[in-house]
């Protein structure tokens, strides 16, 4: 099954207005999982504008249909951490539940869990 990796393409962390970069973080770092992500046959991503946790910038959510979904945030718009963010997504798609034991998570995903969603109700 697929999950999707929807990528907040208007995060911009702190430092962003001081920074002189053309791009938000969240573009930046959309772009890292995007080319990451690219033939990874279980992974797809999306942006959108706003996730709603600007204090938490960068942000991400993994989901898929009937499973667990995540938010994750506080993200360097960096290759390491596009990396990771995928690579948990792979796991997450192989996963019956959406939950991946805590000894299979890449580190670069620890401490940047935000929320977890149980699975919407089928009806």
């Amino acid at each position: 099954m697929t999950s999707w990796i929807t990528i907040c393409d208007t995060c911009k962390r702190e430092d962003w207005a001081t920074s002189g970069k053309t791009r938000t973080d969240g573009e930046e770092l959309a772009i890292l999982i995007e080319a990451a992500a690219e033939g990874r046959e279980t992974v797809r991503t999306r942006r959108v504008s706003c996730l709603m946790g600007c204090t938490h910038g960068c942000n991400i959510a993994i989901q898929s249909e009937g499973k667990l979904a995540y938010t994750l945030g506080r993200f360097e718009p960096d290759q390491e951490s596009a990396e990771a963010i995928v690579d948990y997504a792979v796991k997450h798609a192989q996963s019956e539940t959406g939950q991946v034991p805590f000894r299979e998570w890449p580190v670069g995903v620890k401490g940047h869990f935000v929320t977890r969603h149980p699975p919407l109700p089928k009806d």
